[in-house]
């Protein structure tokens, strides 16, 4: 039921990435907020609160098979861009980041043996699918408007109306 120091390695990495996309969304929501659109920066919050809820389940996964994790260096998110489509194709870059660590849990649990952390894995799997295609969703539509104003206020009051679930796979 303990982790191997390999899960442990991986699991570690884990919580810091988690809390690492966290402060990203965040910064994201400051971008967005600066430009006026406040649905998109509720949004990105949303995200910011539920990343950290993923932290929250990996780092309650590992206290309960014996193990402390250390939270590692959290860089500050560096994002640039001018525009709300850049925005949202930063989130994309730093999921599908995510998604390949999630991924490299999952392979280092196969080689491991360790059956208890895959029904968590398989979770975040289908969490990780599901954040890449609403994300990329929310791409296609940006682009679909292009600086159409009143197109780019429609999404906006559309990501608005999300309330954070922070209790998001409980």
């Amino acid at each position: 039921m303990h982790l191997s120091p390999a899960m442990q390695k991986v699991l570690g990495e884990q919580v810091t990435l988690e809390l690492e996309a966290s402060m990203v969304y965040l910064q994201l929501s400051i971008q967005l907020d600066d430009l006026d659109l406040p649905g998109m920066t509720r949004w990105m919050r949303a995200q910011s609160e539920e990343e950290q809820v993923h932290a929250a389940k990996f780092i309650q996964h590992s206290l309960d098979r014996g193990f402390s994790p250390q939270i590692g260096d959290i860089a500050a998110p560096k994002v640039s861009g001018s525009s709300p489509i850049d925005y949202f194709k930063a989130a994309l870059t730093h999921e599908e980041k995510v998604s390949e660590s999630i991924r490299n849990l999952y392979r280092t649990a196969q080689t491991e043996g360790d059956l208890d952390v895959l029904p968590l894995l398989h979770w975040f799997i289908d969490e990780q699918v599901e954040e890449e295609s609403t994300i990329s969703e929310i791409i296609g539509r940006l682009e679909h408007v292009g600086d159409s104003g009143s197109g780019l206020l429609s999404i906006d009051s559309e990501l608005g109306a999300r309330h954070p679930d922070i209790t998001a796979g409980e």
